[in-house]
């Protein structure tokens, strides 16, 4: 399952890392949008396959910043 970005935005947290079990509406990470921080929550429960995205790096709306299975 993709977790994607529904703006654009800078990622300021991540709180997992591949394979980290993970449930329904944990906080996977915060990012900062229209200067408003949005925390970014799990849509099921799973573990993290993928990690695409690094603190710091820009997101567009739309781009798969997790990977959950």
């Amino acid at each position: 399952m993709d977790v994607k970005s529904r703006v654009p935005g800078k990622m300021l947290e991540i709180n997992v890392k591949v394979g980290d079990e993970v449930h329904e509406k944990d906080i996977l990470g915060v990012m900062e949008a229209m200067k408003m921080r949005q925390s970014i929550a799990c849509p099921a429960n799973g573990m993290v396959k993928e990690v695409r995205f690094s603190v710091g790096d820009r997101v567009n709306a739309g781009d798969v910043m997790f990977v959950i299975e």
